[in-house]
């Protein structure tokens, strides 16, 4: 089947071949058997290196981006390593993220539109619910914030501070009249409108 050459030019997995395709007409679905290349060793999801094969799980659904309408899963009996550091664990996978049942490229796909849709007509759009829309919006913003470098911060301005109820705003600016108050007081006001009329 030609799908599974267009996804060897977009999604090609090291290590991971696409074994078979094939169309779920009452479904709507076109399901793609995913196995590991022969000689091949699992990586562990725990310290992320290869170790030797403990035992095969249950094959598992991971669904993709959508192709003309149709939902695209791929299926796969994921492996569990034999770690010598972690134990056994389950393996991780490239196209997926922990438990998630949707793959990472799908998880951006879906956080993609819903930033120029709501998350709704992003669900309805793309035959989805809105809960797995709400799960891809959760991982793209929890990838952002572990690669966010906030570097060494000096210092934090504040421009205005509310005191009161109401309207009631401290102008913290550095030059202005209220932050001259309330650093030196009367003199401070007094070089602060000096200042004022000699600049005017």
């Amino acid at each position: 089947m030609q799908l599974i050459t267009l996804l060897n030019h977009c999604q090609h997995f090291p290590g991971f071949v696409y074994d078979k395709a094939r169309l779920c007409a009452q479904t709507k679905s076109i399901e793609i058997e995913v196995r590991p290349r022969r000689g091949s060793k699992p990586v562990c999801s725990g310290c992320q290196q290869r170790g030797p094969i403990y035992d095969h799980q249950s094959q598992r659904r991971f669904e993709f981006v959508p192709f003309w309408g149709f939902m695209v899963l791929l299926l796969y009996r994921m492996r569990r390593v034999d770690c010598r550091a972690c134990g056994v664990k389950i393996e991780q996978v490239p196209w997926g993220c922990g438990k998630h049942q949707l793959t990472s490229a799908y998880m951006l796909f879906l956080a993609h539109w819903a930033r120029k849709l709501s998350w709704k007509e992003t669900a309805v759009s793309f035959h989805t619910s809105w809960e797995k829309v709400c799960q891809a919006v959760e991982f793209v913003v929890a990838w952002g914030l572990e690669q966010r470098t906030l570097g060494p911060i000096v210092a934090i301005g504040v421009d205005e501070i509310a005191y009161a109820k109401g309207p009631q705003v401290f102008d913290a600016r550095p030059g202005s009249r209220q932050a001259a108050r309330a650093c030196c007081g009367s003199a401070g006001s007094a070089r602060w409108r000096a200042s004022s009329s000699s600049s005017s």
